[in-house]
């Protein structure tokens, strides 16, 4: 009869097993783990501000509106489609109007229309005699090329429009075609209709009147205010005397606040505090779990997050949906860009067009990471940048530092019970349960000091 390898008949072994023996034995442990933890690159990469007071605020130049908008829209259970009345202050003409029930008209005078793919809207050449917004799908802005053939100038998505040119006196024509690149819908309003409310309106008349005298005062391409120079002046020639205007309602940014209470009972951080301090390994994963909602604060807060603040002339739609190399050159073409943000989807998307178009992006390495990058553009991982149902995401591009007019961190620092700059673990009391409890606190936000600091590819499609 062959022998039991577990030891004699009885069940006793011949040596002492190894579970028994594991309870005398010291473990080796790890510290607590959490899958939460993210590389956190906006909040590692941005240039951070000490706002001593709380508030920061941007002063510019005075800036008059530009025609790159966005408005917004309702839904019915029906189908139909309208404008929302308050976001018609989007538009140039209508910028900062008050009157809420003259807005309602107008809106209400919209007019709906479905389009298919590849249908015109409003032909190049003709008399230009109303305003459209693109309520839904993608539109392409085509006018005859130098060599005869068509080109794309721009791409309109939803809450976009065009119109006739409301400061001018006359019809004008249409510089370019409009064309369907989806199925989609338009809202049109002619320019009678417009014209007629206007003139029921004392308010919007004088509205409009004052918008017309700003339109005919001199600027630059970025709607400042401009400054008069003289370039090569002639000998004894007059020199314009000139002033630089600032805006007379700046922007101000509150720093926003993270909070949560953490709660340890005296027995654990009394009896179970070796080898790893409790407290402290309560404390971090707080903290971590904080700073995690810190960055997709920055990015997605409704009122100071990055996808906000964009400027609408700095929304650029992919011209086809996923993100080739062209639409990443289109949304680096601006001064200085630092950095990419990206969900890892959409580098993958990415590096799947680059693939396609037989071009390799460079791979630069980071604090000792190594990524990809476009024209010197390091493309930054972030899981923070949501993804739409219909599998769409962004793609953000920031130019940093405050020496360069770019996009700043804010915090304050010197705060009481700081535990690091911009947060602070007040210890509060203990209840009668004899549970300590210690308030996290973390107040932060971020500013873009000029708006070409910042913009955003949208509609990047990442389900292909």
């Amino acid at each position: 009869m062959p022998s039991d390898p577990r030891g004699a008949a009885d069940g006793r072994g011949l040596s002492l097993g190894v579970e028994a023996a594991r309870m005398l034995a010291s473990t080796t442990k790890s510290p607590p783990q959490m899958q939460q933890v993210s590389p956190r690159w906006l909040l590692r990469m941005l240039p951070w501000e000490d706002v001593p007071g709380g508030v920061f605020r941007v002063n510019l130049r005075r800036t008059y509106p530009v025609e790159d908008v966005r408005v917004s829209f309702s839904h019915g259970p029906d189908g139909g489609i309208q404008v929302t009345p308050e976001s018609l202050r989007e538009l140039p003409f209508l910028w900062q109007f008050e009157d809420l029930g003259v807005l309602r008209e107008v809106s209400a005078r919209f007019a709906l229309k479905r389009v298919r793919q590849g249908e015109l809207i409003v032909p190049v050449g003709v008399e230009a005699e109303e305003i459209v917004l693109v309520a839904a799908g993608k539109v392409a802005q085509v006018q005859p090329g130098f060599f005869g053939d068509e080109i794309v100038t721009g791409a309109l998505i939803e809450g976009h429009f065009f119109s006739y040119r409301v400061e001018r006196e006359g019809a004008g024509q249409w510089p370019f075609s409009a064309r369907a690149v989806t199925d989609g819908a338009v809202l049109s309003l002619p320019r009678a209709g417009f014209e007629d409310v206007a003139s029921r309106s004392p308010r919007l008349s004088e509205h409009l009147a004052r918008f017309r005298a700003e339109s005919s005062l001199p600027r630059n391409k970025w709607g400042e205010a401009a400054v008069a120079i003289a370039a090569a002046p002639g000998h004894e020639d007059d020199l314009p005397g000139t002033f630089v205007d600032y805006t007379t309602t700046p922007k101000e940014y509150s720093l926003s606040v993270t909070q949560t209470v953490l709660r340890i009972h005296t027995r654990v951080s009394d009896l179970y505090n070796n080898p790893f301090d409790q407290h402290r390994e309560q404390l971090r994963l707080s903290i971590e779990a904080m700073k995690e909602r810190q960055e997709y604060e920055l990015i997605n807060n409704p009122e100071f997050g990055l996808l906000r603040a964009v400027h609408p002339r700095r929304r650029i739609p992919t011209r086809s949906g996923p993100p080739t190399p062209g639409d990443l050159d289109e949304l680096i073409r601006r001064r200085n860009p630092r950095m990419l943000l990206a969900h890892p989807r959409a580098i993958a998307a990415f590096s799947r067009e680059c693939t396609k178009w037989h071009v390799a992006p460079q791979r630069v390495e980071v604090d000792g990471v190594g990524l990809i990058s476009w024209r010197g553009v390091p493309i930054f991982p972030c899981d923070k940048i949501p993804i739409s149902p219909h599998q769409t995401t962004s793609i953000i591009v920031l130019r940093t530092a405050s020496s360069d007019r770019g996009v700043v961190g804010l915090r304050q620092t010197n705060i009481p019970d700081e535990y690091e700059p911009g947060l602070s673990v007040r210890f509060m009391d203990i209840d009668e349960k004899a549970i300590a409890s210690y308030l996290i606190t973390s107040y932060y936000s971020v500013a873009v000091l000029v708006p070409d600091a910042l913009g955003v590819l949208e509609d990047v499609e990442v389900g292909r």
